[in-house]
């Protein structure tokens, strides 16, 4: 009970560290990224509560459908590196090796659960 209670202290800091941190942010930074950071904290909420909320047995097709967005975020940063600005180049080599990763981490997972199911 203790430790759950700690827990929930330090998930509150951290999400009111957060928020103050975006404040600021906000505070000086031009209103078009402010309108990009808004889009991409919604998509990582409703993405953190859509997994979090499936069920095991709908898994294998979900993380189908991730290796597929993972496809298009890695084609589009594939596209990026080609950029003038050296900063959106080295954003978008960390993309294409973040995505990778998740893209094979993926297919890796998604293998090991189907073997579960195979008939030996």
């Amino acid at each position: 009970m203790a430790l759950e209670r700690e827990r929930g202290k330090r998930q509150v800091m951290l999400l009111v560290l957060g928020a103050v941190v975006l404040g600021l942010l906000g505070w000086v930074a031009p209103g078009a990224f402010m309108q990009q950071m808004i889009v991409f904290v919604l998509a990582v909420f409703i993405g953190f509560t859509v997994i979090w909320n499936v069920s095991h047995s709908l898994h294998t097709p979900l993380m189908a459908i991730t290796n597929a967005i993972s496809s298009i975020v890695i084609v589009g940063a594939i596209l990026q590196t080609g950029s003038l600005s050296w900063t959106v180049t080295i954003l978008a080599a960390i993309c294409v090796f973040m995505t990778g990763i998740n893209i094979v981490g993926g297919f890796a997972v998604t293998r090991r659960m189907l073997m579960m199911f195979k008939r030996s």
